[in-house]
């Protein structure tokens, strides 16, 4: 099986993220940063539990599908307002608003680069 780049899953992520309509799409380049659990960090924004878990399940799906790849752990299905999961080099966070807003994930980030993407 063919290996696949960081930049490739991060371009995959974010395309399985817009198919379920994921809004406010920031991936923050974490490389240069030492302490950083990861090399890249995705953030969406669903407008309910039932889009936020929409939206984790299509990128399961749609990046098992394109690049084989299986994240290596998923949590906040529960309640849907945070779904966390980890694909090792990346973390996606897909959050409803108001939990967003409260964490404030990318600005405790600001030190890496920081993308918007189009809705």
């Amino acid at each position: 099986m063919k290996e696949v780049s960081t930049k490739k899953l991060a371009e995959t992520i974010i395309e399985g993220i817009r198919n379920r309509k994921g809004q406010h799409i920031v991936s923050i380049d974490l490389r240069k940063i030492k302490e950083a659990p990861a090399e890249i960090m995705i953030i969406a924004e669903g407008n309910s539990n039932t889009q936020v878990s929409a939206i984790a399940d299509e990128v399961d799906d749609f990046v098992r599908t394109a690049t084989h790849i299986h994240p290596l752990s998923v949590s906040g299905e529960e309640n849907a307002e945070w779904i966390a999961m980890d694909y090792g080099t990346i973390f996606v966070h897909i959050m409803q608003r108001e939990p967003r807003a409260f964490y404030d994930i990318e600005h405790l980030w600001a030190d890496g680069k920081i993308t918007e993407w189009e809705d």
